[in-house]
């Protein structure tokens, strides 16, 4: 069933639990990752970002939205990291039912100026929007874009921010980056902050950088009101490095000999993901 982030985080806050957002760069992840959300009876939110929509093709939504209105479960089709208004545009008309603007590194005037002409915009239309507040770090060159130093974000701006832009879910800034973790970084959840947050602002609120944090702290964000936890290098490390492992045959050549253990690789990963956020079982809440 195709639907909206809304319609799909909503019902996580109400029920306190999260919905995995993946990242798919390639049709054969993206089938690997419906898969085992309809064998979870999970919900699921396809998080594709701009980087990943040039890689794969606009052409493919086509096919993303057939499977997704097949499916089993609620799926949502988010773009991910917007970074302009244009850009919301082309999700508008690629046949994306969620957008995120990311204006975190605006001043928070800008951020919320832009962040409010995306919200009407898609409103207008029937899809959700997702702001950001405070900024996501970043570990790496593979990584999405991110600061070198996290901005918190402040509960007190949240109320603000929400208020003003009429947002239907929130990133927030609480300690996490995107990529994975150098062995040298421990990565620590402000749960506290988070906390706070929450208690400001009633809508869904979402944690980026989610990949190759600890279980307990990601527990405990899903307590605490992380509706959305979106996840990328996870998965796509256990794709790469099984199909590392498979090339080191070099007699093999068909994808279809290839890819069927990668898969099987990132819907393990995709699926301790979905019982430790609390999201196995919840599509029969929708």
């Amino acid at each position: 069933m195709l639907t909206t982030g809304k319609a799909i985080l909503d019902v996580a806050n109400e029920h306190n639990f999260a919905v995995p957002a993946f990242n798919i760069s390639d049709y054969a992840m993206f089938n690997g990752i419906v898969d085992v959300s309809e064998e979870k009876n999970a919900p699921l939110i396809l998080g594709i970002h701009p980087d990943e929509v040039r890689h794969v093709g606009a052409d493919m939504l086509a096919a993303v939205t057939q499977r997704a209105h097949r499916s089993s479960v609620p799926i949502a089709i988010h773009w991910d990291h917007g970074a302009s208004y244009q850009e919301i545009l082309t999700a508008i008309r690629t046949g994306f039912t969620s957008v995120m603007i990311d204006g975190s590194m605006l001043s928070f005037e800008d951020n919320i100026a832009l962040t409010r002409k995306v919200v009407d915009t898609a409103h207008a239309v029937g899809l959700s929007v997702e702001g950001e507040l405070g900024t996501i770090g970043k570990t790496d060159g593979e990584a999405e874009d991110g600061s070198h130093a996290i901005i918190y974000t402040d509960p007190d701006d949240a109320l603000v921010f929400v208020r003003e832009t009429g947002v239907d879910s929130l990133a927030v800034a609480i300690g996490t980056s995107h990529g994975i973790y150098p062995v040298n970084l421990k990565p620590e959840l402000k749960l506290g902050l988070l906390k706070e947050i929450k208690e400001n602002v009633n809508i869904p609120l979402v944690l980026h950088g989610g990949s190759n944090n600890p279980d307990d702290e990601i527990a405990q964000a899903t307590q605490l009101g992380i509706n959305k936890i979106n996840i990328s290098s996870d998965i796509k490390v256990a794709y790469h490095q099984k199909m590392r492992e498979v090339l080191a045959d070099e007699s093999l050549r068909e994808p279809l000999t290839i890819q069927p253990p990668c898969i099987a690789a990132m819907k393990a990963v995709a699926a301790h993901k979905i019982e430790l956020f609390g999201t196995a079982g919840k599509a029969s809440l929708y």
